[in-house]
């Protein structure tokens, strides 16, 4: 029996996450729309940009961040308090993000309020005012989030490596930026770099509810439809030249911190199921992962050990992050070297393969079940030129996934020559 056999057999009604699709149209200013019509009282709603981190120039390192943050502090029909209640005082919630490619806002809502969300949507992406007494204030929150950022070496460490594989080009710059940088941001580097950057075919606004798509799309057109087109012909810069590199550094931490990994396959790579699901094989999610079994669970070395992929529009990342007492550090790193050299070596045996996709698919399917999960995961696709990715066509993807396509693929991102690797070394008892 297939795992999609078993998860219809499980799973009665996981034939209507199978059945419900998309709609996509284009309003005349270039903004694209997708809807899912589902039933249920809770909405999700989403505006992508693409427009992060990798889009700023090297003074602007920060500012992509600095915009989510401040386009809720005032618009020309709303203050600071209108906003941030608007949904709040329905029992919604509103909530932004930003990453190396992307800046996001979304809200999760009950079904008659739609008009409102998408009202307040429109407002803040186009009339945001950006006042400078709270830019004042703003800064001091995103320097709070820095300070925390390199309080916690777990969480510094991931910038560090990014900023040692991609020396030399914007994906290496941090997403927060730097406090001096931060300090220096005022409102019209916010207007330029929006005038610059913000462009309304590079948006899309996605939904999912229990309203028809006809419905959406008037709506839509009511609160987004009236804004201007401006159109940007923005190119990003290609990485090339990796050179990989090994550092450490001594920290007063109780713990070492290590990340090992190096380059893998683009967002769009025919390669990237077959990496996801070596990932999720090596250290994913799962408490059996290899890395949780043999080196945390076996030995007791790792606090926390886990591997992760990132896929950009034109590059890969893959990597191991642990957290291990100083005097297990040596140790620990020989030991995942040995779980990346089984996967370089040998196959997954047929039950092994069988386990791998039955996980993988059974995690997708819990994430969906999150209707703002499934509405980010279509959004990102559409935004890296990809067509939506449906949970019965990421089943057929799993399925295809061979041992010889993991086996292969991991020779190739898990090179010893081409990895990188970085250390904070801490004081050893």
């Amino acid at each position: 029996m297939s795992s999609f056999q078993v998860l219809l057999s499980l799973q009665p009604n996981f034939l209507s996450m199978l059945e419900n699709k998309y709609i996509e149209a284009t309003l005349p200013n270039g903004i694209r729309l997708i809807h899912k019509q589902k039933q249920g009282e809770i909405a999700h709603l989403v505006l992508m940009v693409e427009t992060g981190t990798r889009d700023e120039l090297a003074h602007e390192n920060g500012l992509a961040h600095f915009v989510e943050h401040t386009i809720f502090k005032g618009t020309q029909n709303r203050k600071a308090y209108h906003i941030l209640s608007c949904l709040d005082n329905v029992g919604g919630d509103l909530n932004a993000f930003t990453t190396k490619e992307e800046t996001c806002i979304q809200a999760t809502f009950l079904k008659q309020h739609y008009r409102r969300s998408l009202d307040l949507f429109a407002d803040i992406a186009f009339h945001s005012t950006f006042p400078e007494n709270e830019l004042v204030k703003e800064k001091e929150v995103i320097l709070d989030e820095i300070n925390s950022y390199l309080d916690s070496p777990s969480d510094e460490i991931y910038d560090l490596f990014e900023e040692m594989v991609f020396k030399g080009h914007p994906l290496a710059r941090n997403i927060l930026g730097t406090t001096e940088l931060v300090k220096g941001f005022h409102r019209q580097d916010i207007l330029d770099f929006m005038a610059h950057n913000y462009s309304t075919d590079q948006m899309i606004l996605a939904s999912i509810g229990d309203i028809s798509f006809k419905e959406f799309e008037k709506l839509a057109m009511t609160y987004f439809g009236s804004q201007p087109t401006h159109i940007i012909n923005k190119k990003r810069e290609i990485f090339t030249g990796y050179t990989p590199e090994c550092r450490t550094e001594t920290r007063n931490n109780h713990l070492s911190h290590c990340i090992l990994g190096g380059l893998a396959p683009e967002f769009s790579s025919p390669l990237r199921m077959p990496i996801v699901m070596l990932n999720n094989v090596l250290g994913g999610p799962a408490m059996s992962s290899r890395l949780g079994l043999n080196i945390r669970e076996k030995y007791g070395f790792a606090y926390s050990i886990e591997s992760q992929y990132t896929a950009y529009s034109d590059v890969g990342l893959i990597n191991v992050y642990m957290g291990v007492d100083p005097d297990s550090l040596e140790r620990a790193i020989d030991l995942v070297h040995k779980e990346l050299d089984k996967l370089c070596t040998q196959e997954l045996g047929t039950l092994q393969l069988h386990h791998a996709k039955q996980q993988l698919i059974g995690q997708v399917a819990l994430s969906y079940e999150s209707g703002m999960n499934e509405l980010l995961s279509a959004t990102r696709s559409l935004i890296m030129g990809e067509p939506i990715e449906y949970m019965d066509d990421i089943i057929q993807k799993v399925e295809a996934v061979t041992s010889s396509d993991i086996l292969e693929v991991a020779n190739r991102v898990f090179d010893k020559k081409q990895l990188s690797q970085i250390v904070f070394k801490g004081v050893e008892d």
